[in-house]
């Protein structure tokens, strides 16, 4: 259930009543999340110890993967409002992630590898906007914040039995190319659940259509926005690619057939703090929590900097967890809380292409400093540039937000 809303029907009676298309999409969400933290899980190993790619190429092709997500949400949500269809891009998006699998197990090149990333992450930036204003559509407003909260759920269950998969099939068929067969299997499975079992609502033809993304629009969003977008870029390059918690785990020791383990905990743990930590959203503000997540953030770098064993580094990504707990969803508060209501598409627009581009920087920097000075480094800069947030955020007088 969305912690931020208070009046939801309990979850009970409120799960019942959810529609089928709400479940479709939870489950929808849940196979694909399956399928790519499978694949995730075993993709840096195999880029390392298949094909030879270095820790800089890697983090290069992180970096772009993701900021090309970013920056392709920042069209597919003002395109749905202004077609007044939401499920063709939702399809798209997920037919995109899904034509991608099997590219991984017929890879012969680092070229192949990013290619198929990049359309993932593109799959990924078209669907997420439409996909959760589709909830919206045919959800009734009490009933909107289960609707989030079970689509959340289980696609937090999916990325905890993606690499919980990737660790049994690694055992069995003792293949990398092999496991990734495997995860071709839940895509489809997404795809086909949402072509024949999510139904989009009909729009009146007389119904006013969304505004195309406008430039004059970013240029109103005043001062206190672009405060909000820079820390959100300072606060990305203290996050780069969880790619680098998989490598830390081989580089500490941990087998090719158990590093999966590492993103099992880490979402464990996700998924253990973050109802929590959003119920606390209705009592604290904001920057109680980001401060929360960046002192874990903190922690989690300084453990997996110094991790000498398997051990530290699965500490290392519980930490990481829960910082993902306390902060995930916090920044989209904060861009509201700033933004005037007429422009609120074009501000999320332009916070996703500024933290998009800090992605690939900060992806791109951790990939450098392991080349040139080891794994330690790498975790190092990351917690100093956390700090750099923290301050920030510390030192933030923003509008205060009232608990709903």
């Amino acid at each position: 259930m969305n912690p931020d809303d208070n009046r939801s029907v309990p979850a009970p009676r409120a799960i019942v009543r959810l529609s089928r298309s709400i479940w479709a999409l939870g489950f929808v969400s849940m196979f694909m999340d399956i399928s790519s933290e499978l694949v995730h899980s075993l993709l840096p190993v195999f880029m390392v110890t298949v094909l030879g790619t270095s820790m800089l190429t890697i983090g290069l092709v992180e970096g772009v993967a993701e900021a090309i997500g970013s920056i392709s949400k920042m069209f597919s949500g003002v395109l749905s409002d202004y077609f007044g269809k939401r499920k063709p891009l939702v399809l798209l998006g997920y037919a995109l992630s899904a034509a991608t699998k099997p590219v991984f197990p017929m890879a012969s090149s680092i070229v192949w590898v990013a290619s198929a990333r990049f359309m993932d992450r593109v799959g990924k930036g078209i669907r997420g906007a439409p996909r959760d204003a589709l909830v919206a559509d045919i959800t009734p407003v009490h009933l909107r914040g289960a609707a989030y909260g079970l689509r959340q759920t289980l696609d937090t269950v999916g990325a905890v039995l993606g690499p919980l998969l990737a660790v049994i099939f690694m055992a069995l068929l003792k293949d990398i190319r092999a496991v990734f067969w495997v995860g071709v299997v839940p895509a489809l499975v997404a795809v086909t659940l949402l072509v024949t079992t999510v139904k989009e609502p009909e729009r009146p033809v007389d119904a006013a259509k969304g505004v195309p993304f406008s430039l004059r629009g970013i240029a109103q969003l005043g001062l206190k926005f672009w405060l909000i977008a820079a820390l959100g870029a300072i606060f990305t390059l203290a996050r780069f690619s969880e790619a680098f918690l998989v490598l830390r785990a081989m580089d500490a020791g941990m087998s090719i057939a158990s590093v999966p383990v590492v993103m099992i905990v880490m979402n464990v743990a996700y998924a253990a703090g973050a109802y929590p930590a959003g119920r606390a959203s209705d009592r604290l503000s904001p920057r109680v929590l980001l401060l929360s997540g960046l002192a874990a953030l903190i922690l989690a770098d300084l453990v997996l900097a110094v991790a000498a064993s398997e051990g530290a580094v699965l500490v290392g990504a519980a930490l990481w967890g829960i910082h993902m707990a306390l902060t995930q969803g916090l920044f989209s508060k904060l861009v509201a809380d700033t933004a005037p209501a007429e422009l609120r598409g074009s501000a999320f627009g332009a916070f996703h292409l500024v933290t998009g581009i800090f992605v690939l920087l900060a992806s791109t920097i951790a990939g450098a400093l392991w080349n040139s000075l080891g794994p330690s480094a790498t975790f190092f800069a990351g917690s100093a540039f956390a700090a750099a947030a923290a301050i920030g955020v510390a030192a933030y007088k923003g509008p205060k937000v009232a608990s709903t």
